[in-house]
């Protein structure tokens, strides 16, 4: 049997691309140099409209999510679709885009992986290799040029949510994420993002009516957005900072509550192939949690953790 045929993603695959992500110093690669505006050729109509749709629809989605909260009244079923996704959503987010495609903290089957890429891409942010691929070049050049998403270099706003909507960012980085190159299912699922969004729409329509749609799909969705942005944002500009890093990355348990333990993102800027990143007992991280369960049943292994020497290099505080 070969490597691509195993249905086990082997242990090779945690090294043979770089990933032992120890520092946010490793596997740096160059960006390719931004072109200016005025240099850029012309494009057509329809070009111009392809790029203004998703924006228009990121903006009409927030205003429907708005009015949702004031003009349609919630039954508990609604609710319950909108905590239920929003979780089953997160952790395709937290734990699948971010401590799996980005850092391979942990091994699973490609069955699962492929399964962590769907609900991830069901938060409709994109797919896992444009989402993971983006992020390690935020760690690459955390809060320096380079860096995607920074509130020390740009606006709060651009870190937040205008970097998501980027012409430059349109594309996944192929470059930094060629350790994945051997599964086409996921850049199967890169390309068509769209479907598993559209899928949990019609599904939650199907089930709930109207009322499933605008709480569980809708609401949740923009829920969500917000959460994982404010990671970008947020996360650099408020909170305490434990360990010596080369950015402004701060640890702020508000954030790790709404965003299953991505808060604690000093402690991951320090250590990021880390499975867990709340490194104290009472730092709760919800998606560590869950890591740990599916761990107690095989469905994933070879969870990373931080070393005690680790532990102790480049403390600010305890």
């Amino acid at each position: 049997m070969t490597v691509a045929d195993d249905p086990r993603v082997d242990q090779h695959d945690l090294t043979a691309a770089g990933t032992d992500l120890i520092s946010d110093s490793d596997t740096r690669v160059d960006l390719e140099p931004v072109v200016s505006a005025a240099a850029r050729p012309r494009k057509s109509g329809l070009a111009r409209a392809r790029e203004l749709f998703p924006r228009l629809m990121f903006a009409l989605i927030h205003v429907a999510a708005v009015a949702t909260v004031f003009l349609v009244a919630p039954t508990w079923f609604d609710l319950g679709l909108l905590v239920g996704l929003y979780l089953l959503r997160g952790f395709g987010i937290t734990g699948g885009f971010h401590r799996y495609f980005a850092h391979r903290s942990y091994q699973t089957s490609r069955a699962f992986q492929f399964f962590l890429g769907w609900i991830g891409t069901m938060a409709v942010q994109r797919g896992p290799m444009w989402w993971a691929g983006h992020h390690r070049n935020h760690h690459k050049h955390s809060d320096e040029e380079g860096d995607p998403h920074s509130p020390i270099l740009n606006s709060v706003w651009y870190s937040h949510v205008g970097w998501i909507l980027s012409d430059d960012l349109k594309d996944a980085d192929e470059a930094v994420m060629k350790d994945w190159k051997k599964y086409p299912e996921l850049w199967w699922l890169d390309k068509y993002d769209w479907l598993p969004g559209v899928l949990t729409a019609v599904f939650c329509y199907a089930v709930a009516g109207w009322g499933g749609f605008f709480w569980g799909f809708l609401l949740s969705t923009v829920l969500l957005y917000h959460a994982t942005f404010c990671v970008n944002s947020v996360c650099h500009l408020m909170g305490r900072r434990r360990f010596e890093t080369t950015d402004k990355s701060r640890n702020n348990w508000f954030a790790a509550i709404f965003t299953m333990g991505e808060g604690w993102h000093n402690n991951h800027h320090h250590y990021p192939s880390a499975a867990r990143q709340g490194f104290k007992w009472w730092e709760f991280d919800l998606s560590y949690c869950i890591l740990k369960t599916l761990s107690a049943v095989g469905v994933v292994w070879n969870l990373r953790q931080p070393t005690p020497r680790a532990l102790q290099a480049k403390l600010i505080r305890k």
